[in-house]
């Protein structure tokens, strides 16, 4: 029968601050020489071997003391934290900076939790009309749960990268390049709402390594090579078409507003075969890639 995955909860730990530690293992190390002297001295001068024995054997157990005490000294920078374990038992985790020092039987994994950023291998995968394009993505991460970063997963960031890749494929699919249907968003003119829709769907999975995600954002979209050229002549023909559906339907308004003030104004009256000979010249004139050239009559009234 299958069981739950159990979460490993972060914890503080008491540590204690290291400068006067460091301090009292240098002042050990000058005692334990003193201590060794003053054994030797007592030694050639004839003395007590008694004594001589108690000089040695205290600036032996001195220098021994000290190097414990250094031992147990490490350091931690801003936005770093360091977990305590013992022989594998998780003992909390201290994120105060400055010289600290713990018992030095107690083991120290130092991990960052700074901001970090990760660009994602750039992928060929389909998008929801199954054309092929190439996508990549940056990805804003850092360590909040230094437990579950280091006991809950293997190693956090192979995992947040492996979770990148799988996450943008998955997105991906669930838009089109552009031109979607109705008023649904595409990958290139909302790449914004994709990338917040990246970044939920990232948390989702980086959750139970004890990772966030601050920021998601799509770095890099194109066609596939093998659709690319057919692509921009498909972007190419439809921006055409949607500048001479403009052009006509202005053209349209000026000669109705033409003919609407040729009657109001009663400068010429024009029956309905020559109405259309003039709006055919005025839409020649107006939607033509080029200058008209006029023929003048002036031989009759038409």
């Amino acid at each position: 029968m299958p069981t739950s995955h159990k979460k490993t909860q972060e914890k503080s730990t008491s540590t204690m601050a290291g400068g006067f530690l460091l301090i009292l293992s240098i002042a050990g190390f000058f005692l334990a020489a003193w201590m060794g002297f003053q054994g030797i001295m007592t030694g050639e001068s004839g003395g007590d071997g008694l004594l001589v024995a108690a000089y040695i054997i205290g600036a032996a157990v001195v220098i021994l003391a000290s190097i414990l005490i250094l031992s147990g000294l490490y350091s931690l920078q801003q936005n770093e934290s360091a977990a305590i374990t013992l022989f594998g038992n998780y003992k909390g985790t201290d994120k105060r900076p400055g010289l600290r020092w713990v018992v030095p039987w107690y083991t120290r994994k130092k991990i960052s939790l700074r901001v970090r950023n990760v660009t994602s291998e750039t992928l060929k995968v389909n998008d929801k009309k199954g054309n092929p394009i190439e996508i990549a993505a940056v990805i804003v991460w850092r360590v909040v749960d230094t437990a579950q970063a280091l006991f809950d997963v293997d190693d956090y960031d192979t995992f947040v990268n492996i979770q990148v890749e799988t996450s943008l494929r998955e997105i991906t699919s669930h838009f089109a390049y552009d031109h979607g249907e109705g008023d649904e968003p595409t990958l290139r003119a909302d790449g914004v709402k994709v990338g917040e829709m990246l970044q939920e769907r990232l948390n989702e999975r980086v959750a139970v390594a004890g990772v966030t995600i601050d920021e998601a954002r799509i770095s890099h979209l194109a066609y596939a090579p093998e659709i690319a050229s057919s692509m921009l002549r498909r972007q190419q023909a439809e921006a055409v078409l949607e500048a001479r559906a403009k052009i006509v339907h202005g053209a349209v308004s000026m000669v109705e507003s033409a003919l609407q003030q040729l009657s109001e104004r009663d400068i010429v009256v024009l029956d309905d075969e020559r109405k259309a000979a003039m709006v055919s010249n005025l839409l020649v004139v107006l939607c033509a890639d080029r200058e008209a050239q006029p023929i003048v009559n002036a031989g009759s009234l038409y």
